[in-house]
């Protein structure tokens, strides 16, 4: 069983912003698993579907990005998933953009949605697939940035990483995140 989490922030005035590319990773994996979001009685947005036999549970957070560790632990309680089953997806400024980073665990490396995560699970030992989304701001103005919307060029890159995650995230839940941190990063 397998638990996806992409990182954004609800409402349409942050569609399309470097910060929202966790949501639309998720939700192109929706539309690749045939399946549509829905409420849950938790914090987020949940659809559930299947692959090879297996069940899915695609997760949006709708606590907004620096609160997601509420929406994360609340959808594991539900879909009685363990930490280890949880891929966050999520935007990362370290990585120039359209490239993407799977790792088994570590440090919230400056984002404040991970950082919850860490914080409200006491662990920083979880999958998750960093998309990246560049650092080209000036000092003082990282906010600004990942809540403004990609350059032409940029939504290239990060629309070649989408499809890229989307095969990244097949391999995790077929052949698990050692076999999809060798083939995708």
């Amino acid at each position: 069983m397998a638990l996806i989490v992409g990182l954004g922030n609800i409402g349409a005035e942050y569609s399309g912003t470097r910060h929202n590319v966790g949501f639309e990773l998720v939700d192109k994996m929706a539309r690749e698993l045939s399946v549509e979001f829905s409420t849950a009685g938790g914090p987020f947005l949940i659809a559930e579907g299947s692959f090879k036999g297996q069940p899915v549970h695609l997760i949006k957070p709708t606590t907004y990005m620096n609160r997601s560790g509420r929406a994360v632990s609340s959808a594991l309680a539900i879909t009685g998933n363990t930490l280890s089953d949880c891929l966050v997806c999520y935007d990362d400024i370290n990585l120039p953009p359209g490239k993407i980073r799977l790792r088994s665990s570590g440090s919230a490396g400056g984002h404040n949605g991970i950082q919850d995560i860490i914080d409200r699970m006491q662990s920083r030992d979880f999958p998750r697939l960093r998309i990246g989304v560049g650092d080209d701001f000036r000092r003082g103005r990282q906010a600004d940035y990942v809540l403004s919307p990609f350059t032409g060029e940029q939504r290239t890159h990060v629309d070649e990483a989408l499809d890229d995650s989307v095969e990244a995230l097949f391999t995790f839940m077929r052949a698990g995140m050692e076999q999809a941190m060798n083939d995708h990063n």
